[in-house]
């Protein structure tokens, strides 16, 4: 879907002041089985950094948040196919259980929530964001392959998620400002949420045409918010958030929406692991032989090890827990991505490997018990013919 011209830069005379924020393109990537201890310094010539959770809002006193390595890279020029040149900035992060995430940041400066449908598909003159981020993240996963531990040969298709990032509150369309302001200082984050649900549901769900949602599913795509401060909020859905106002935290939200599309494509990476493990489990127990055996016992000791440890690092990179602004967001975003069930479905899958490695192993001790019971009786009947020939 192109962005119409008429579209890009808000008429502001008239209408109040203009939507203004940025569009944020977060896409994730399973790049390998894991990263080295060593920092990686370097990204495409760019330096690296640790990336820091900031103290805007209360947290837990001692800080234990995962610090994976992030490299901001020059703000780059684009045209779009209507012509308009826009800005864009990108950024990369190397998380410890494999994978990395790319962040694209679009500014944009509109009149309605409904002139913003249209970055969910930005297009420009040559080809869409979509396939330069994939462009740009096979050179990054090129350059990272020193790093990496069982690199991938090629990238799947990434986690991607799209958040609107509104830097204010113009007002109500078709209210007055005045009623939905709180303490002289502007709109109501979730008073405007309120009278603006239908729209916002619309963008979430990339739908133009507003008034054709069902209430049921205006309802359904808006109902995970959180508002900490009475000017700000975050809205999130399956593929897509809006987030409004947190200026002093928004780079945190943004990360904490990172970790939960990382925990999703590492998830689903497991599990597609599992999937052919169990296949090739299951064809080589039709035909068991004892080297067949033994290999099948080391390919699944080796997965179970495996498991355990991405189960582990998924866990320690969110390791935060409580009614915490951040671990609440993150909750409501592994609530939209379903990562519980994702779990679920994985345990039962290690489940069943694991009755299959019980099976392995009761077969290959009632083999050699009856190899050894098989030798006793040999032995006792050497021993009688011996005692009958003196």
């Amino acid at each position: 879907m192109d962005i119409k011209s008429d579209k890009m830069v808000a008429n502001t005379q008239g209408r109040g002041l203009p939507y203004r924020g940025e569009v944020v393109y977060i896409y994730a990537y399973d790049i390998a089985y894991d990263i080295k201890n060593e920092p990686v310094e370097k990204i495409l010539t760019q330096p690296t950094r640790d990336y820091l959770v900031g103290p805007s809002k209360r947290i837990p006193r001692q800080m234990f948040f995962y610090r994976p390595r992030i490299a901001d890279f020059a703000p780059e020029k684009r045209v779009l196919r209507n012509g308009e040149s826009l800005e864009i900035r990108k950024s990369v992060k190397i998380f410890g259980v494999g994978a990395m995430t790319v962040q694209v940041r679009v500014p944009f400066e509109v009149e309605r929530l409904e002139d913003l449908v249209g970055y969910h598909d930005l297009k420009f003159t040559q080809r869409g964001l979509e396939e330069e981020v994939a462009e740009f993240a096979e050179s990054v996963r090129k350059d990272l392959a020193p790093y990496c531990v069982r690199p991938v040969p090629s990238l799947m298709q990434a986690e991607a998620y799209t958040v609107f990032c509104v830097a204010g509150l113009p007002g109500v369309e078709g209210q007055a400002h005045s009623s939905l302001r709180y303490e002289g200082q502007g709109v109501r984050a979730e008073d405007w949420l309120t009278a603006n649900k239908r729209r916002v549901a619309a963008l979430l769900m990339q739908e133009e045409n507003a008034e054709s949602l069902s209430e049921q599913e205006v309802c359904e795509s808006t109902g995970l918010y959180l508002s900490y401060y009475g000017d700000d909020l975050v809205v999130v859905d399956w593929d897509s958030a809006i987030v409004v106002g947190q200026q002093d935290a928004l780079d945190d939200v943004l990360h904490i929406m990172e970790l939960a599309n990382v925990q999703l494509v590492e998830l689903a990476a497991y599990d597609r692991v599992l999937d052919e493990a169990l296949q090739v489990a299951y064809n080589d127990m039709n035909r068991q032989t004892v080297r067949s055996t033994r290999k099948m016992l080391e390919n699944l000791r080796e997965l179970r090890i495996d498991l355990a440890r991405i189960s582990d690092e998924l866990s320690n990179i969110t390791k935060f827990f409580g009614d915490w602004h951040l671990a609440k967001t993150h909750r409501n975003l592994a609530d939209r991505f379903h990562l519980g069930d994702w779990q679920r479905i994985i345990g039962e899958k290690t489940r069943t490997l694991d009755g299959l490695y019980q099976i392995l192993l009761q077969n290959r001790f009632n083999s050699a018990m009856f190899v050894l019971e098989v030798t006793i009786v040999l032995l006792f009947i050497i021993d009688l013919v011996v005692l009958l020939i003196k």
